[in-house]
C-alpha cells in the first residue's frame, strides 16, 4: 500500500497501542515519507526482477505461459541482422511505414518473433513459415506452440503457450481528452462508470486497463478489433487487475479464461488472456536482449 495522505489524530492511538513513542505530527510523517520510499524502492526493484534476463533459452511446458518484452528501438547492426530473418513480404511490409522510425521498429518486433519462435522450435528463424487466419492472427502450421504480438511505440509484447489460445495487448498509456466519450462509446455502462468514477488524473489509466484486457481477449479468440469491443466486459478488482466478468451478456464460459496485467515499463499498460485457467505463479515473464 502507498500511502499518499491520512489523518494523524487517529494514529496516536495506534502507535501508542502497538508500542511506538511518536511525540509529534512531524515524526509521523517522517515515518510515512520514509514508509513511502521504501515501498517505491520495493516496487522499483521487483520491477527489475520480475522481468528476468537470460542467459540460455528457457523451455516452454504445457503448463506454463511465456511472455516476452522487448524495446524496439535497436542499434543498426541488430536491425540489420534482424532483418536478414524476415521473408519478403515481411520487409515489403515494413517498408510501407512512411517514417525510418516505424519502418526500424516493425522489422525488430518481426524480427525477434522470428527469433523467439526459433528458439522454442530449434527452427532458424528464416526458415520459419507462417499461416495468417482470415483475420490475420499468425501462427505455425501443424504445432501446437501458440503465439501472440503487440507492440506500441518502442515496446513489443511476445506471449507464448501449448495448446491454448493466447492473446497479448500492449497500449501506451497517453492522455486522451476524450476517455469519457470513447468509453462511452466501446464500453459497457458498468465499465464506462469504473472510468467516470475515478479522479480525471487516473481515467486514462483505468482506461487502458480495461481496454488492453478486452483487446487481448478478442487477440486470443482471432478477432482482434474487428470483434465486437462491447460483447467483452471487463471489471477491475481491489488491485485495479482486469477480471473477465462477462461475454456477449453470459457469464457460462468465464472459468475458461484467464487474464492478467502484464506492464512491461512506465507509461504502458498490457493484459494477456489465456483460454485456460492459469495460475500467477505458471506466468514468466522475460526481457529478451540481442
Amino acid at each position: 500500500m502507498f500511502i499518499k495522505y491520512i489523518n494523524l489524530k487517529p494514529l496516536c492511538n495506534i502507535f501508542y497501542i502497538i508500542g511506538l513513542d511518536c511525540q509529534c505530527e512531524s515524526h509521523f510523517l517522517k515515518l510515512f515519507e520514509q514508509l513511502n520510499k521504501r515501498n517505491n524502492s520495493v516496487r522499483d526493484n521487483n520491477q527489475d526482477i520480475t522481468w528476468q534476463q537470460l542467459t540460455q533459452h528457457p523451455v516452454l511446458n504445457d503448463s506454463q505461459v511465456h511472455v516476452w518484452r522487448a524495446n524496439l528501438d535497436l542499434p543498426t547492426n541488430t536491425i540489420e541482422q534482424l532483418t536478414s530473418y524476415l521473408s519478403e513480404d515481411e520487409i515489403a511490409r515494413a517498408y510501407k511505414f512512411r517514417f525510418q522510425q516505424h519502418q526500424r521498429r516493425f522489422i525488430a518486433a518481426r524480427g525477434i518473433l522470428r527469433q523467439i519462435l526459433g528458439n522454442y522450435l530449434q527452427i532458424s528463424p528464416p526458415n520459419l513459415q507462417f499461416e495468417y487466419s482470415d483475420r490475420g492472427k499468425p501462427s505455425i502450421s501443424n504445432n501446437a506452440l501458440q503465439f501472440n504480438v503487440s507492440h506500441s511505440h518502442e515496446y513489443a509484447l511476445y506471449g507464448f503457450t501449448y495448446q491454448q489460445a493466447i492473446g497479448v495487448d500492449l497500449e501506451y498509456t497517453r492522455s486522451m481528452p476524450d476517455t469519457l466519450k470513447i468509453a462511452q462509446r466501446f464500453f459497457s455502462p458498468r465499465e464506462f462508470k469504473l472510468i467516470s468514477d475515478v479522479t480525471s488524473e487516473q481515467q486514462s489509466t483505468t482506461f487502458f486497463k480495461i481496454w488492453t484486457a478486452k483487446e487481448a481477449y478478442l487477440k486470443a479468440v482471432g478477432t482482434g478489433l474487428s470483434g465486437s469491443l462491447s460483447a467483452v466486459e471487463i471489471s477491475l478488482d481491489l488491485d485495479l487487475h482486469p477480471q473477465l466478468i462477462a461475454i456477449d451478456g453470459s457469464t457460462t464460459a468465464l472459468s475458461n479464461w484467464s487474464i492478467y496485467p502484464c506492464i512491461p515499463t512506465t507509461d504502458y499498460q498490457a493484459a494477456i488472456a489465456i483460454s485456460t485457467p492459469v495460475t500467477p505463479d505458471k506466468i514468466y515473464l522475460y526481457n529478451w536482449h540481442p
